[in-house]
């Protein structure tokens, strides 16, 4: 469903990336040409996080993650700023509900960005924001507050 009506030249391209992940410069080319052919599609975007993120280019992650959580936002119809996100606005703990589990996904990798970036307050906020659309905890927002207290008493003591 999220990986659906990617044209066949992009899909080609993510997967050459993934085929020159070892060559950094070659797999970006070819995600940045599958992101030529499909801009915004939910699978170019993932792509390009996963690339960034694992080659510990997290700012240029974050700024996917930003686009990530944008998209999803506007494929829930949800407000575009994740601080407006209710509870109440989709069915966030039905795992069959892809839509607004990629939005909660999304929202997780620009929380844990921005603590891994210094932005402690921002990661947070969202983190906490996570816990409030998905109290059970499916998506794990709690191991990133943990984290973060921990951090403030190790601070603190």
């Amino acid at each position: 469903m999220l990986g659906g009506g990617l044209p066949e030249d992009a899909e080609a391209h993510l997967h050459a990336a993934s085929l020159a992940y070892a060559d950094g410069a070659v797999a970006e080319a070819h995600l940045k040409a599958a992101q030529g052919l499909a801009p915004g599609h939910v699978a170019v975007l993932i792509g390009l996080y996963r690339f960034y993120f694992y080659k510990g280019r997290l700012a240029e992650a974050l700024e996917v993650s930003k686009e990530c959580l944008i998209k999803s936002a506007r494929d829930n119809n949800f407000s575009t700023d994740w601080r407006d996100v209710h509870a109440g606005d989709a069915d966030f703990g039905r795992y069959e509900s892809l839509k607004p589990r990629f939005f909660l996904f999304s929202l997780k990798g620009y929380a844990y960005l921005q603590m891994r970036l210094g932005e402690l307050e921002e990661g947070r906020a969202a983190a906490t924001k996570l816990m409030q659309l998905d109290p059970s905890d499916k998506i794990g927002a709690r191991v990133l507050l943990d984290i973060l207290d921990r951090a403030e008493q190790d601070d603190d003591g």
